[in-house]
């Protein structure tokens, strides 16, 4: 099952290229369904400048908001973190628990019986 991470942000992936060691893992795009026949099939679908990706708390890319789901980009560097904060404007939401935090709630909760 697809795992939704805390906090995702949208960008296009021209502005996501625009960093020097992208490479970006075309496999993993997310297919394009379209109708031939009468019938849905998954066809590759190439992502152009104007496309959106999504940059996910741990600095990955994927190409959906699910964290663990079509990663197109995972070379996380400090470069690459730097490139983010810096030209991206990226940086977690105030109002979020430190991931430690939120994990001893997840499993503190489900102990007792909660989810």
């Amino acid at each position: 099952m697809a795992k939704m991470g805390r906090y995702c942000k949208a960008y296009l992936v021209g502005d996501l290229r625009a960093f020097g060691g992208w490479q970006e893992n075309s496999q993993n795009v997310r297919p394009e369904l379209k109708e031939e026949n009468g019938r849905e099939v998954s066809v590759e679908r190439t992502l152009t400048d104007d496309d959106l990706l999504y940059l996910q708390e741990n600095y990955a890319v994927t190409d959906g908001i699910f964290i663990d789901e079509h990663v197109v980009f995972d070379q996380v560097t400090p470069e690459w973190m730097d490139y983010c904060k810096q030209s991206l404007r990226f940086e977690l939401p105030d109002y979020l628990p430190p991931a430690e935090e939120q994990e001893a709630v997840a499993t503190v909760g489900s102990s007792n019986g909660q989810h």
